[in-house]
């Protein structure tokens, strides 16, 4: 019986030692819906999109997403796939909102210029200089022939 209680302290103080070992850091990067940058949820198969972290709302079943370690410094505390940092760098939005069409960081950073990267507006873009502060250097081409200036030579309105 003394070797037995000897046998099961080594094997209790082995899984507390095992436990107090540093784990290997969850990749949790994946690609979400509109091929934009997501976070991997526990189940290892939910993607949801990088905005959503952080939004306090349980996107994951288990509630990943939302958990004080992830959360608790933004945006540092967020693994840096997440986040894009504008041309001001004390300014940031989560990186699946880069090259979605709109003026998230205010200076258009996240859509024009070598920081942000994006490519020409898509087919459902017009390209041209918008005169509302929410577009960049593309509207929506919903927004064409609609009766309201939404770019500076009314391209909007006559070519589009």
């Amino acid at each position: 019986s003394a070797v037995a209680l000897l046998i099961l302290t080594a094997a209790l103080a082995l899984g507390v030692a095992l436990a107090l070992l540093p784990r290997t850091p969850v990749n949790r990067f994946c690609t979400a819906p509109n091929n934009k940058t997501g976070f991997l949820c526990d189940d290892r198969v939910t993607c949801v999109p990088g905005s959503w972290v952080c939004d306090r709302a349980n996107n994951c079943r288990n509630g990943e997403d939302e958990q004080e370690q992830l959360c608790g410094d933004l945006p540092h505390s967020l693994p840096g796939y997440l986040v894009f940092y504008c041309s001001n760098p004390r300014s940031w939005v989560y990186a699946d909102l880069r090259c979605d069409g709109m003026n998230d960081c205010g200076d258009c950073s996240d859509e024009t210029g070598s920081l942000a990267a994006c490519p020409p507006c898509g087919w459902e873009w017009w390209s041209c200089n918008p005169v509302h502060y929410e577009f960049c250097s593309c509207i929506p081409r919903r927004l064409c022939r609609d009766g309201i200036q939404h770019c500076l030579g009314w391209s909007d309105e006559s070519i589009c």
